[in-house]
């Protein structure tokens, strides 16, 4: 940590050291789903394989949040422990955060294979659509066998870059979407395994990311994993847990939305007609919004990714008293993410087609209608979702885990599952209880500017009490 020099550095140099590997390892993250969505549906599988993919990705992303509770929990520890000069605390937060991973990761793997049918059917899945529900099934069988590797690759990426190493931490992440990439074409398309195939090459880089993040193990710069560091302290899990509940947040409240959202659609998506006089139906409505959040999650793993980048910067000067450049970095991390959603928002305002032509041709008009409805006003909020996800990780990160979580909840469970049930059952339109998604950000992103607001202002309280008790001692 000294050479990145975290007390003086300009913030400016710093965000960029840390967030652009971050904002890459991010988004190659939340690319090995979308990759797979895109072979999809230009394959014989189509909407059927695609929408199969959104039943099973609540799941995926289910696991990712437990990894990023402990992996995101134990580097934000970490980094204020380092900045405190201690030593020996740095050493036992990531050793135990490594292994709460591991046995969370096996938890989840064996909880995904006993409770296979349940999973599937809490997510949209329903037997009756024979074609999509056999894709769904097969897909998930073997993307469950790589939840251990993925988790714990994923998990441990957070305290990699906290240990002064974001370009490695990128590249774990790189190496394996690139070897995701490369194999789903021929996988789904020479070798004929479609849906599977594309299951099987998304494996394959999970367990490339997983090996090269132990491989780091060995090779840390600011801890070391010894016998001590890995025995179970209870209040150091509890520290790591309750810091990295607004990470585990975030990443459910996509599960909550998209199994809110997938019921939804397919209990009232053929009492929505088209323009065409046509009922939506449920494959077309589950296709889409699989395909609309895994752009939200791009967005989002930009936004998420440029946060966690100031984490390190944050945690650091809080534990060093430098209040100052705790703010300064807010501000500079704030400016960033409003100017992501900014552009966001532009493009799938001005240009919902083209996202859409990246998932397959030859779509219905149906399908067509519904895609570029639901990206303009499900996504319309675009701008206020980058600034309450930011802020959720700047709390985070400030160790104020209760407003984080709060932050985290309001937007995507508190408001968003309600207003969506509500709207849905009283319009009984899959097109009107969208504007849900605009309803919660309004709110929810005023909450999180009095949120962070209030949090810089009582670590400047505390820093003045402090200079004042510390001259008062001297005299």
């Amino acid at each position: 940590m000294k050479e990145l020099d975290l007390g003086h550095e300009k913030i400016g140099t710093l965000i960029r050291r840390f967030s652009i590997p971050c904002v890459i390892s991010m988004v190659v993250a939340a690319l090995y789903n979308i990759v797979d969505q895109i072979f999809i549906g230009w394959s014989p599988a189509g909407a059927y394989g695609n929408a199969a993919t959104n039943i099973v990705y609540p799941f995926t992303v289910f696991a990712l949040g437990i990894a990023l509770l402990v992996g995101d929990g134990a580097a934000a520890q970490f980094s204020i422990a380092l900045g405190m000069g201690n030593k020996k605390k740095a050493d036992r937060i990531i050793g135990n955060g490594l292994i709460v991973l591991i046995v969370s990761a096996l938890a989840i793997c064996l909880i995904g294979f006993l409770f296979q049918p349940q999973i599937l059917a809490l997510f949209g899945g329903d037997p009756e659509e024979t074609e999509c529900y056999q894709y769904a099934n097969d897909y998930y069988h073997i993307i469950c066998m790589g939840i251990p590797c993925y988790m714990i690759g994923q998990g441990l990426n957070g305290a990699i870059r906290a240990d002064g190493a974001p370009r490695y931490a990128m590249v774990c992440t790189l190496t394996g979407a690139l070897a995701n990439l490369i194999l789903d074409p021929v996988f789904i398309f020479p070798l004929g395994l479609g849906v599977k195939g594309a299951a099987i090459a998304t494996v394959a880089g999970e367990i490339i990311t997983f090996a090269m993040s132990i491989v780091y193990l060995g090779r840390s710069r600011n801890f070391r994993i010894t016998p001590e560091s890995v025995r179970l302290q209870a209040s150091t899990v509890k520290n790591v847990i309750q810091t990295g509940m607004a990470s585990l947040i975030i990443q459910l409240s996509i599960v909550v939305i998209i199994a809110v959202n997938n019921n939804l659609l397919t209990r009232y998506g053929y009492q929505t007609y088209a323009s065409t006089g046509k009922a939506f139906g449920a494959v077309i409505p589950l296709a889409v919004i699989g395909i609309v959040m895994k752009v939200f999650g791009i967005v989002v793993s930009i936004v998420i990714g440029i946060s966690l980048g100031g984490q390190p910067i944050i945690g650091y000067n809080i534990g060093s008293g430098n209040v100052r450049r705790v703010k300064g970095t807010v501000q500079y991390i704030t400016k960033l993410v409003i100017s992501v959603g900014v552009t966001a928002f532009l493009i799938f305002e001005l240009a919902p087609d083209l996202v859409i032509s990246l998932f397959g041709s030859h779509n219905t008009t149906e399908y067509m209608e519904y895609a570029r409805l639901c990206i303009r006003i499900f996504l319309g909020g675009i701008i206020l979702t980058c600034y309450i996800k930011s802020a959720a990780i700047i709390l985070q990160a400030a160790g104020n885990s209760v407003k984080a979580t709060i932050l985290a909840l309001l937007r995507d469970v508190i408001i968003f599952v309600p207003t969506s049930i509500l709207i849905a059952a009283v319009s009984k339109s899959i097109v009107t209880m969208l504007w849900a998604a605009v309803i919660s950000d309004v709110i929810a992103a005023g909450t999180g500017f009095l949120f962070v607001s209030s949090e810089i202002h009582h670590l400047e309280k505390t820093a003045e009490k402090d200079t004042f008790t510390q001259e008062a001692s001297c005299t």
